[in-house]
């Protein structure tokens, strides 16, 4: 195994961004390059890409550009002092991003109240599971003073990033993310390491909470009508029960369950048994109500009524 590239000092202050690249490189991770002093991907964005160049054959994703190839980030790194990003998919990683408030007015949740942080969640979240906190893996402190707890992602899935999933300001990048690497700094704020040790693998319990509920088996509209009869009585329990599981939900399964309520009202909007505006006003209330911010409940009620409404009218199709 190529021994990682040493992290040096230009002037005594600034660091080798071409040797933390390269460093990053001889661990495995894919790296591509940030604007200098900034965490934006450098590089134009998909709606002005030329098609040509690299682009040629369709626009390249940085998780597309990412590479470990060393004589690549050579020369793009004698170019320019760009920052590096890691694309934590090919890199076969998920990293945990447990960030601080913004502002004043950026307060937790009535589920979360009292509590300071993304740090203060995870710890919580951890608590509450009965597991101790992870903290014996590669860690990196952000610019702005968060933590990045880095996981060897496993093999068996293949998990996406998600904002809040897991609680108020503990989102996670996986395939489709990157993460600002060490060594790196954003508007004059270093990313450090805290703990340099080899990621371990994500615990099996988180690794459990960010894998996306299997969609339930697509039922047709016409099968849904065939069973309903009177559709006026059928429709309201449906919904109260509907309603009832998400009043009930535990901590940490709200969103979840939120989903899976507006899937399975969703094949009866198919059906033509209830109107989306009346399954969107209910769900919303019960979301709310359980502290689940507004943004993330409107999000969840809408993908779960779309997946739900498309698989009732799908399962019907030759």
């Amino acid at each position: 195994m190529t021994q990682p590239t040493d992290i040096r000092r230009v002037s005594g202050a600034q660091p080798d961004l071409r040797a933390v690249a390269l460093t990053a490189a001889d661990r495995g991770w894919p790296v591509f390059p940030l604007r200098p002093g900034d965490k934006r991907p450098a590089g134009h964005a998909e709606a002005r890409c030329p098609g040509t160049g690299r682009c040629t054959g369709g626009h390249r994703t940085p998780e597309q550009r990412a590479t470990t190839d060393r004589a690549a980030i050579e020369r793009c790194w004698q170019a320019q002092p760009y920052n590096i990003g890691i694309a934590t998919g090919p890199a076969a990683l998920v990293v945990i991003d447990l960030d601080l408030p913004k502002d004043t007015d950026d307060t937790p949740p009535p589920e979360w109240a009292g509590l300071a942080d993304g740090l203060d969640v995870f710890a919580a979240l951890c608590e509450r599971a009965g597991q101790r906190m992870p903290t014996e893996t590669y860690t990196v402190r952000t610019g702005r003073g968060g933590v990045h707890l880095y996981f060897a992602a496993p093999a068996e899935k293949q998990l996406r990033g998600s904002a809040g999933r897991l609680g108020w300001k503990v989102d996670t990048r996986a395939w489709g993310g990157y993460v600002v690497a060490a060594g790196s700094s954003v508007h004059g704020r270093p990313y450090e390491i805290v703990h340099d040790a080899p990621p371990m693998p994500l615990p099996t319990w988180l690794c459990d909470l960010l894998t996306p509920p299997p969609a339930p088996k697509p039922v047709s509209a016409t099968t849904l009508r065939s069973r309903i009869g009177r559709t006026e009585r059928y429709a309201a329990a449906a919904l109260n029960g509907e309603l009832a599981k998400v009043d009930a939900a535990p901590s940490g399964s709200q969103n979840v369950t939120l989903y899976n309520a507006a899937y399975a009202l969703g094949r009866l909007i198919a059906a033509g048994t209830l109107t989306e505006q009346d399954v969107t006003d209910h769900l919303t209330a019960a979301g709310l109500a359980k502290g689940l911010a507004p943004a993330r409940v409107a999000a969840t009620i809408r993908d779960g009524i779309r997946r739900g409404t498309t698989n009732a009218q799908d399962g019907g199709a030759a």
